[in-house]
């Protein structure tokens, strides 16, 4: 291994920097970038101009997945994938995917102009869409991959003007190309993949190390839930009379956060972040509410579980209230294992490089969860100053970020050398 490749702080930094740049809503605080937005495309071309600038070959897929392609001495052999998203959240950081990103791109470097041998392919990944932001789906990119995501589906997903994500692809020539061969991936394709990113909890800052071995995966179920009452004048219906779907969501909201602190487990949460009041005024009892539940843990058994506790009561409340309800499961991913033998190679950088070996659970689900179902993972956290993330005061110091790509470029030289994972 070369131990003394070093990434360039500088280099990274100027990356991270110019992509916050791009921004889809600059009068909102921190960074908005939402897929195909005019700020999105300007930081794809941004990222595609950096990948040819090391050497890369670069090509995108049907779903709009871009690949930079370090090419190896031995092309017929399955790549070494790396990378991340480029997209946020609304008014969120500029660490959570884009060090990955940039941080995959850095280790190309390195190993360009070190001359390093790599008999494998490097492919640096940017996946389309992990936030679940502008289309209401996360991991769009890796989900099509997966075969989760077929184009007619597209056509079902649509952002709040109405505008459906195949009308987007249409518009950008990506349904040009052949959405089966381009996107679909399947066991053998790819050897690996490394995914670095910051950890977006508090763990390593709070037990001081710079980098976690991820060994897990955390999955999410996402709910959609309407609750439909009667919309009536708020002041002149009695209280007795009144089939009020905010107080019947308010109950709901609240049995779901009991139902998840039951479990008295780190890894077991359920969250209502989004919701929406119809008609929304203030001398109106609302006449229907719509919200949805987001559950994460890394035991599928207990995900279940949950889901059938919060129909339940769902069931129960709405009964009792006189409303009606519909509960629809969007999403409900598997949770996921990364890979023994990469778990050893970053294992074994960290070794090399005086860094504690610490292994840890990812509460946050990534890209790398839905391309675990066609090839092995590892994933490489840094640090999250108070456990920030989804948020414009997330912050990883240059130094911690510099140390995870520092590994994650031992980590692809390694993979990308060998004949087997066994």
């Amino acid at each position: 291994m070369q131990q003394n490749v070093q990434a360039n702080i500088d280099r990274v930094a100027s990356d991270i920097e110019t992509l916050a740049t791009y921004n889809s809503f600059p009068e909102n605080p921190g960074v908005s970038r939402q897929l195909f937005t005019d700020a999105e495309l300007e930081a794809r071309s941004y990222v595609k101009e950096r990948m040819r600038a090391i050497g890369m070959s670069v090509h995108e897929d049907a779903i709009g997945n871009i690949y930079g392609v370090l090419e190896g001495t031995d092309p017929s052999l399955a790549p070494v994938w790396s990378g991340s998203h480029i997209d946020t959240v609304l008014s969120g950081g500029k660490y959570d995917g884009i060090v990955g990103v940039v941080g995959a791109l850095e280790a190309c470097r390195i190993i360009r102009e070190n001359n390093i041998p790599h008999a494998r392919s490097i492919v640096v990944l940017v996946f389309t869409s992990e936030e679940c932001g502008r289309f209401g789906m996360g991991c769009i990119g890796s989900r099509a991959m997966a075969g989760h995501l077929p184009l007619e589906k597209t056509k079902e997903l649509h952002d709040d003007a109405g505008i459906s994500l195949y009308q987007e692809l249409e518009r950008l020539g990506y349904t040009k190309l052949d959405y089966n061969k381009t996107v679909l991936k399947h066991r053998g394709d790819v050897f690996a993949s490394v995914e670095l990113h910051i950890e977006q909890a508090s763990m390593l800052e709070e037990a001081g190390y710079p980098v976690g071995i991820v060994q897990a995966i955390c999955a999410p179920t996402y709910i959609c839930v309407s609750i439909t009452g009667q919309q009536k004048h708020a002041g002149s219906t009695p209280m007795d009379v009144r089939k009020d779907a905010l107080c019947a969501a308010s109950e709901v909201i609240l049995t779901v956060e009991k139902l998840a602190r039951s479990y008295q487990n780190k890894h077991t949460v359920a969250t209502v972040g989004k919701i929406q009041v119809l008609p929304n005024s203030s001398n109106v009892i609302p006449g229907q509410v719509d919200f949805m539940i987001d559950i994460r843990d890394i035991d599928e058994a207990v995900k279940t579980e949950l889901t059938q506790k919060f129909h339940d009561a769902i069931r129960s409340i709405t009964a009792a209230r006189h409303l009606e309800y519909s509960f629809d499961v969007t999403t409900d991913d598997l949770p996921c294992s990364c890979d023994e033998a990469i778990l050893d190679a970053i294992a074994d950088s960290c070794r090399k490089r005086g860094l504690p070996e610490f292994k840890m659970t990812s509460g946050a689900y990534h890209d790398s969860l839905l391309i675990s179902e066609f090839t092995p993972i590892g994933m490489i956290f840094v640090p999250s100053k108070d456990g920030v993330s989804h948020n414009p005061d997330e912050y990883t110091s240059m130094e911690e970020i510099v140390c995870g790509v520092n590994v994650l470029t031992d980590t692809l030289i390694a993979l990308s050398n060998r004949e087997t994972l066994s």
